[in-house]
């Protein structure tokens, strides 16, 4: 696993913490296919994500501004997904956005 390499702040973070429901069937293609869509989005920044054993899982989602998660929140197929999601595969979870102010750490 490598860590996401962002930009100066500031910028804003998408925090998803989820438990997996235990019916996941098409879950982690469709988790891929939201990867692969995110990472073509405009204003996005990189993405870390890590699911646990006891299937809690935290995907951390960076974008440049305000306007580019609202893009990405409104793209229909991210829509769809997010519905199935909530109605299927989730047994909770929450969403939170933040803005970084700061970031540093080691490589």
């Amino acid at each position: 696993m490598e860590l996401t390499t962002t930009p100066e702040p500031p910028y804003y973070a998408v925090i998803f913490t989820s438990i997996l429901g235990p019916d996941d069937e098409g879950y982690h293609e469709a988790a891929e296919r939201m990867f692969e869509l995110v990472r073509a989005a405009p204003g996005f920044l990189g993405v870390d994500s890590a699911r646990g054993e006891d299937r809690v899982g935290v995907t951390v989602s960076y974008f440049r501004d305000e306007v580019a998660i609202a893009e990405w929140r409104e793209e229909p197929e991210h829509v769809v997904t997010r519905a199935e999601g909530r109605g299927r595969w989730y047994d909770a979870f929450e969403v939170r956005v933040a803005r970084v102010e700061r970031a540093y750490g080691s490589r």
